[in-house]
C-alpha cells in the first residue's frame, strides 16, 4: 500500500462542507469518487480541516492509502477528468506511511475576503463577503493585535466545537484593503470550530466603528462566545495552506493570491 497526500481547491458554494454526510452534496464525497475511478478500488480521504457549507479551498491538503500503483500526474489528471468543475487536484505525492494530512499539520492559514462598497456584486456573491458600511482597516489592524499568539479562544469557538482545549496559537493575523476589498489574512497552529469567522466578524464590527479596537482584548479575555460579534459569512473564507515539515516533500504552501480578482 502506498500513502498518497493531494492538494485540493474548490468553490464550496455548492457543496454542504467537505465531510461526507447521507444525502449531501461534499467536497469528500465527490474528490472519493473521482479517485476511486482512477483508482479501480475505493478510497478513503483524510483531510488536513474540515471546511463548512459555502467555505471555499485554495490549500486543503488531503492523504489516502491505495494499492493502485498510478504516476503522481496521472492522479491529478486522472481525478480532474473525473470531478465536476467546482473542484480540482492540484498536485498529488506519494509520502511516508507516517504522514497525515491533520496531524502532521504545523499550522493551517486562513484569509477572509470581504467587499466593501455600497452595491452588491453579482460576480462576487458567493465569493466574498459583502459589507456595505465602510470599514475602517486601521481601527480593525488596532484590533488584531490583542489575538496574535497564545491564547484561550473560547470566545472565538461555536457552541458546536469538539476541540479539547481552546487554546491556539496565532502566528500572524493582518488586515489590509486593496481599493473595494479588504483581506483578513491568519495563520495559527490549529483552529476551533467557526474561530476565523468569529475573529472576522468582531474585526469587522470594529470596522464599521460599532466598537473601540480595545473591544478585542475585552472579548478574548471574557471568554464568552456570548459576549462576541456575530459569526461572518461563510462565503468569505477560504483555506489558503497548510504547512508540513520539509522532509514530507509536499508543494510549498507559502504561495500568496496576488488579489480578489484572482479567487
Amino acid at each position: 500500500m502506498a500513502r498518497i497526500a493531494v492538494g485540493v481547491e474548490y468553490d464550496g458554494s455548492a457543496f454542504a462542507g467537505w465531510q461526507s454526510q447521507a444525502g449531501m452534496r461534499t467536497v469528500q464525497q465527490v474528490t472519493e469518487n473521482a479517485l476511486a475511478r482512477i483508482a479501480d478500488a475505493p478510497v478513503a480521504l483524510v483531510c488536513a480541516g474540515r471546511t463548512d457549507t459555502g467555505v471555499h479551498a485554495q490549500g486543503q491538503v488531503a492523504h489516502f492509502d491505495t494499492a493502485a500503483v498510478r504516476p503522481e500526474r496521472g492522479w491529478v489528471l486522472g481525478a480532474n477528468s473525473e470531478l465536476p468543475p467546482d473542484v480540482n487536484l492540484a498536485w498529488a505525492r506519494t509520502v511516508p506511511d507516517h504522514f497525515h494530512a491533520r496531524f502532521s499539520a504545523q499550522a493551517r492559514s486562513y484569509r477572509y475576503l470581504i467587499l466593501n462598497r455600497s452595491a452588491r456584486s453579482a460576480l462576487h456573491g458567493k465569493r466574498a463577503a459583502f459589507i456595505h458600511r465602510p470599514l475602517d482597516a486601521e481601527r480593525m489592524r488596532q484590533g488584531t493585535v490583542a489575538l496574535r499568539g497564545e491564547h484561550d479562544f473560547s470566545a472565538f469557538r461555536s457552541s458546536q466545537c469538539q476541540a479539547k482545549s481552546p487554546v491556539r496559537r496565532v502566528e500572524s493575523l493582518t488586515v489590509r484593503r486593496r481599493g473595494e476589498w479588504l483581506v483578513i489574512d491568519v495563520t495559527a497552529n490549529a483552529f476551533l470550530h467557526h474561530m476565523v469567522r468569529n475573529i472576522a466578524g468582531l474585526l469587522i464590527a470594529i470596522g464599521k466603528g460599532d466598537a473601540d479596537p480595545s473591544w478585542a482584548a475585552q472579548v478574548l479575555a471574557g471568554r464568552d462566545r456570548a459576549r462576541g460579534a456575530a459569526t461572518a459569512p461563510a462565503e468569505g473564507l477560504y483555506l489558503v495552506a497548510v504547512r508540513y515539515p520539509g522532509a514530507f516533500g509536499l508543494p510549498d504552501p507559502e504561495r500568496e493570491m496576488t488579489g480578489p480578482d484572482q479567487l
